[in-house]
């Protein structure tokens, strides 16, 4: 098997320096990530992390991948090369999304396992994370995350959305947005400005962004989009979500001053 490395100079790309997430709600599904990779400050440049593998009309697989580049491209790669050799496992013959996301884990893991001794030489990170979401016969959509050990979560009716990457930025508007009742439209708008804050708070997630919506026992992916940061759209939703932001605090009650919403005494002294 070919080994996927980054000799010389270069240093992979960090889990941080891409944002991907996967919403699951009772309407489907919505899986976006963004496309920069770098290996340092004067290496930037843009690589796909969201992957179709559906089959129209039969099986709906979608990927998005972060960390390590030349992992993550050699699983891709090999989940790929499992479909044309038709292996008796791969992405059209596994029959649940669980055993989807344990099939994943299982190539990263063997993966690593033959390259680790050349990339520890090096001390070079080879983690990686994968968001695999779909929609199986005889199941509902669900979306999972895989982790670089190869074990998974699942994304719940309590907690419809995983992320991978840089998470910090996009998460607020997640967890005060989301809910499994959502409509693919809102969850939609909402991985957007997920990814478009994540962008604005960290120059190393950037564009082109990719989207897909899925809408559940289609299984067809009908609605796909990519998106440039100029992007007549993006720059709307954009600088409307400012500008309600900035309304919301403008008109929000003054705080109460010189008060504690406790029962002990305030002690303002400076000993």
């Amino acid at each position: 098997m070919v080994s996927y490395l980054h000799f010389g100079q270069l240093q992979p790309e960090s889990d941080l320096m891409t944002y991907c997430l996967g919403i699951s709600v009772k309407e489907g599904l919505v899986l976006a990530a963004d496309s920069r990779t770098n290996a340092g400050v004067d290496y930037i440049s843009s690589y796909q992390k969201l992957f179709d593998f559906s089959i129209p009309k039969e099986r709906v697989i979608v990927a998005c991948v972060s960390g390590n580049l030349s992992v993550t491209q050699a699983v891709v790669h090999q989940l790929g090369q499992d479909i044309k050799n038709g292996a008796k496992d791969s992405l059209h013959t596994i029959p649940t999304m669980y055993e989807v996301a344990r099939y994943i884990g299982y190539e990263i893991r063997k993966l690593q396992d033959e390259d680790r001794n050349w990339l520890d030489q090096d001390g070079i990170k080879f983690q990686c994370n994968f968001l695999v979401g779909g929609q199986l016969p005889g199941e509902a959509p669900e979306v999972y995350l895989i982790y670089s050990q190869g074990n998974c979560i699942k994304a719940t009716p309590e907690t419809p959305f995983l992320q991978i990457g840089e998470t910090k930025y996009g998460k607020p508007i997640l967890d005060r947005t989301l809910t499994h009742e959502s409509s693919l439209d809102a969850i939609a708008k909402c991985a957007l400005l997920s990814i478009d804050s994540t962008m604005r708070s960290n120059i190393s997630v950037g564009p082109p962004i990719n989207m897909v919506l899925y809408e559940a026992d289609s299984y067809e992916i009908r609605h796909r989009v990519q998106l440039q940061s100029s992007d007549p759209y993006l720059a709307k939703i954009r600088k409307y979500w400012e500008r309600t932001l900035r309304e919301a605090t403008n008109n929000m009650p003054t705080p109460e001053w010189n008060r504690v919403s406790i029962d002990a005494e305030p002690d303002f002294s400076l000993e």
